[in-house]
């Protein structure tokens, strides 16, 4: 509702951006909590002057979080991580600060709450599955009115998806025996959907009575497999690299050795067992039948990745934006 404050939680991040964005445009005021304030001037200029707050907040620091809530009419959980790692792990991220933020909301009497998990969120599989389980589970224990946004692979210039793999084709096509991975074949379904659309689907859930309560799994308009994925960025970056299949028991392991490998260096690694094991099961809206989806936000009116992605894939072709294109043999 304009004029309410409302709290974001991984507001600096990809999504939480376009969160903040569409917040503000709607006319809430924001209180952004992060944990370093100083980094996130460019979040301040999303609004008119005064309308968006930085404040310092850790979610490993119960009093921080409790701080961040005075005087809120809502908040909105977006902190995630893709690849646990020391302090930033699944059980430190998805369940742990997702429980603090959610007790720190209920003892303060708020009951618009919007927490992001993932389409997959399972009580068992991967370990990131399981834990954006527990966090929606410690959620709901602690504000039942809360609504549970699950989105499948999200998409935007500053995405993890198509960029990573934009960047893998790139970086492969300069090698003599370069190519994707084609894990497990290649037959994962996913159901990409837009950053932007995402944030639309935040703001119907704060300002929807309706909403409360409630889970909703976010999907574009298209359902792909992974291998038509990976075509679709050899095409959109020009760069003719093989698809190489990896089967799973072949791909677990290798995960495994770069995560161990990754974990002496300061860099996330460029595929994880876990990872691996998330493959395994598609990533599609009806994942859990009793979950309602974007459309029953309002949000009816879904990008596509022919729409946005090769609006930034172009700068991973070899001779820029203006290259024609042509499709990979």
């Amino acid at each position: 509702m304009s004029g309410d404050l409302v709290v974001v939680f991984g507001g600096s991040g990809f999504i939480g951006k376009q969160v903040v964005r569409a917040l503000a445009q709607r006319g809430h005021r924001i209180r952004i909590a992060m944990r370093r304030p100083h980094l996130g001037h460019e979040l301040r200029v999303m609004g008119d002057v005064g309308q968006i707050q930085l404040v310092q907040a850790n979610l490993r620091f119960p009093q921080s979080i409790d701080a961040a809530l005075e005087d809120a009419d809502a908040v909105v959980n977006l902190v995630a991580v893709l690849h646990s790692s020391g302090k930033q792990s699944f059980e430190a991220l998805h369940i742990d600060g997702a429980r603090t933020v959610a007790e720190a909301a209920a003892k303060r009497g708020i009951k618009r709450v919007v927490h992001i998990s993932a389409i997959g969120a399972a009580e068992k599989g991967a370990k990131y599955a399981r834990s954006k389980f527990e966090g929606e589970r410690a959620v709901r224990e602690a504000v039942p009115s809360a609504t549970i946004l699950r989105p499948s692979i999200v998409f935007g210039p500053e995405d993890n998806f198509f960029n990573r793999f934009a960047g893998m084709a790139q970086t492969m096509s300069a090698l003599p025996l370069g190519g994707l991975p084609l894990i497990g074949g290649g037959k994962t379904k996913f159901q990409p959907i837009f950053v932007g659309d995402v944030a639309e689907a935040v703001v119907a859930a704060l300002n929807t009575p309706a909403a409360q309560g409630r889970i909703y799994e976010l999907g574009g308009p298209g359902i792909y497999t992974f291998k038509q994925l990976l075509q679709f960025v050899r095409t959109e970056t020009q760069r003719n690299v093989p698809l190489i299949p990896l089967p799973f028991f072949i791909a677990h392991p290798m995960g495994l050795l770069l995560s161990g490998l990754f974990g002496l260096t300061p860099w996330a690694p460029p595929l994880t067992g876990d990872q691996v094991t998330m493959l395994k099961r598609d990533n599609v809206v009806g994942d859990d039948p009793a979950a309602l989806t974007i459309q029953d936000l309002g949000v009816a009116q879904l990008e596509s990745i022919e729409a946005i992605v090769p609006a930034y894939l172009w700068r991973f072709r070899p001779y820029g934006q203006f290259q024609t294109k042509q499709n990979p043999a």
